[in-house]
């Protein structure tokens, strides 16, 4: 057993490392008698007059509102009633937030991972503001990681209306705003509680139609990024009873302890106590895009565009939200805390014949091993399909690192045949001509700026952020759960479970459509052939088993690019590699540093999996 000398230089940073801890926590605990002044300064100045005198608010008529009355009418025991549509354009579904929130007739309640400040997020929150001034009751929590860090944006969030309460989930030292300081303290000092965030999205109007699935509130995740654009994909979901389930999950997480007033927190009640009484209302980003803004506003209370959208929605019967509980990461081994991480595992070990899996980031727990090796490994093996990014297409290269690792066993101990979305798909524009409309005629090629990523070519980058699962053409899940050890055993999630087979079919085609050959490079063996070959396969074997120092560069597999002329086919298919073309680890990857970042994490980075 190795021990550090009490004398070391090692024992002495970590005693340094310890105690600057400790006064950082100290230093940084909650200001009461500031706390106390904020409080009391936003009661006083906090408008209260309404903009509405009626019952319903001034809501906006809308059709989501004559569905959610029919289902209400519909819905029995033993037969329940609910109405579906999948959203899988970001623009699209900005416009239904807006309206609905247009329509709202009594409360508005939304969870949310990241809140940025930019247009959508402006956008939406400047709708919020006016529901709560027409007498709408708005609630709204945000994990606070990475979420609103401008303490005026706070403040002046606070001080909006009476009827708008926004919240902050799990704070870093009871402040709003986490400085690389705090961030580096909080892994020092309380890890664990730190590494556990609220991952869930919901978007819950009146208590019966929401929206969960992947999409927070930044631009990137509604097709407005003039660089990275997320393809994402939520589902509007109406009906009294899975409208309960989502009340019942919000109240859970709204009065939880980690759930904080924005005036308790020390940079934000600092903020108000120094501005004192001044009345500021919340400012637009000054560099928003305002002809977008305003053609989206007048499109999300355009009559026949709104109820284009909305007969395009399905009724079905059974419809269930799931969400984790607040305390998942406290007791990872009591089911009852994972609802929606438990309700997966079950499903998966029922598939009988297919599943269709979508998620961006391909590092499985230890239990989804297990359940993909056993749906393999038995007589009747299920077919499994995997839609991930690429290298070229992921934000999170360090976690596609540890995937690229693992990758021949996906391949032959899991069976899965794996298709990684290209940067540039090919039917990029039928997703971004909604998106060019939304800026206005004379405006339509704005968004078309060269990205920042380090590619081979220019143009608005896009990369798979949805996370979707159809089993057996049957069951649909749609959430915000990754299929990672992260949405496993720390994040909290959420999402809805669909038994319905009109919905299998929607959302498998639209999966199976982001691992077309123009939107998708196949993952498959390479061709073996030669001494060199067959010596190559065990070294690399030998190589992905080490916990450390992976450094062997020649995998088994590689991506492969169908040829013009060609039709699809498997990797097992005779004349497979007759019609498809190699095209290495890292296709459109330009930057040498970024494939070797990506190597040394793969080599490196082996016991990370659980919380990258």
């Amino acid at each position: 057993m190795s021990v550090i000398a009490a004398s070391s230089p090692g024992a002495c940073l970590l005693r340094w490392l310890a105690v600057t801890s400790v006064l950082l926590l100290g230093a940084c605990g909650l200001n009461r008698p500031l706390a106390r002044q904020a409080a009391h300064l936003v009661a006083q100045e906090r408008p209260t007059a309404l903009d509405c005198d009626r019952a319903d608010h001034c809501a906006l008529a809308s059709p989501y509102m004559e569905l959610a009355d029919a289902a209400r009418r519909d819905d029995r025991d033993g037969a329940p009633a609910h109405v579906v549509d999948v959203l899988e354009q970001g623009a699209e579904s900005l416009q239904i937030r807006v309206h609905l929130i247009r329509a709202a007739r009594h409360s508005i309640d939304i969870q949310t991972f990241i809140w940025a400040e930019d247009d959508a997020g402006w956008l939406v929150l400047d709708e919020l503001i006016a529901a709560a001034r027409r007498g709408v009751k708005v609630r709204i929590l945000a994990d606070q990681l990475f979420s609103l860090d401008d303490e005026e944006w706070l403040a002046r969030i606070a001080r909006a209306h009476v009827n708008l309460e926004f919240r902050l989930y799990n704070p870093t030292f009871d402040k709003a705003v986490t400085q690389p300081v705090d961030f580096a303290a909080s892994i020092l000092c309380c890890f664990s509680r730190f590494n556990q965030r609220m991952h869930n999205k919901l978007f819950l109007v009146d208590g019966e139609i929401g929206i969960a699935g992947g999409r927070n509130y930044e631009n990137r995740y509604f097709d407005w990024d003039q660089t990275f654009d997320y393809r994402d994909r939520d589902v509007l979901v109406i009906g009294p009873r899975s409208g309960a389930q989502m009340q019942a999950s919000f109240e859970q997480f709204w009065k939880h302890p980690r759930a904080v007033p924005l005036t308790r927190l020390n940079d934000v009640n600092h903020r108000l106590v120094r501005d004192g009484l001044q009345h500021r209302a919340l400012q637009a980003p000054p560099d928003i895009d305002q002809s977008r803004v305003d053609a989206l506003r007048a499109r999300a209370v355009d009559p026949q565009a709104m109820q284009a959208l909305a007969a395009r929605a399905q009724w079905v019967g059974a419809v269930d939200y799931f969400s984790d509980a607040p305390d998942k990461a406290q007791r990872a081994d009591d089911p009852a805390l994972l609802a929606l991480t438990t309700r997966i595992s079950d499903l998966l070990l029922q598939a009988k014949h297919e599943v269709v899996l979508e998620t961006p980031y391909l590092v499985f727990s230890r239990k989804a091993r297990r359940i993909f090796r056993y749906l393999h490994k038995r007589k009747d093996p299920a077919q499994v399909i995997v839609s991930t990014n690429s290298l070229a297409a992921t934000d999170a290269f360090y976690v596609y690192a540890l995937s690229y690792k693992y990758k021949k066993r996906y391949l032959r101990s899991y069976g899965f045949r794996i298709h990684e979305f290209k940067p540039f798909p090919q039917d990029a524009a039928e997703f971004i001509a909604d998106y060019d409309a939304l800026a206005g005629g004379d405006n339509a090629g704005r968004y078309q700026r060269y990205a920042q990523a380090p590619l081979r070519r220019g143009g608005v980058r896009l990369g798979l952020h949805a996370k979707s699962l159809v089993i057996d053409r049957a069951i649909t899940i749609i959430g915000s759960h990754n299929f990672d050890p992260r949405s496993d055993n720390y994040n909290t999630e959420s999402g809805f479970i669909i038994a319905d087979v009109a919905v299998a079919a929607r959302v498998q085609a639209a999966i199976l459509r982001n691992t077309a050959p123009g939107n998708a490079w196949l993952i498959a063996p390479r061709q073996r052939n030669g001494l060199l070959a067959r010596i190559n396969e065990p070294i690399a074997d030998l190589s992905a088993r080490l916990p450390l120092f992976d450094l062997w560069p020649f995998r088994y597999s590689s991506s492969f690019e169908l040829d013009p002329g060609c039709a699809p086919s498997r990797p097992e298919d005779p004349g497979f590699y007759a019609c498809h073309r190699d095209v290495g680890d890292f296709p459109e990857v330009d930057l040498p540093l970024k494939t070797i970042y990506t190597r040394i994490i793969t080599a490196f980075g082996a016991g990370l999996a659980g919380i990258l």
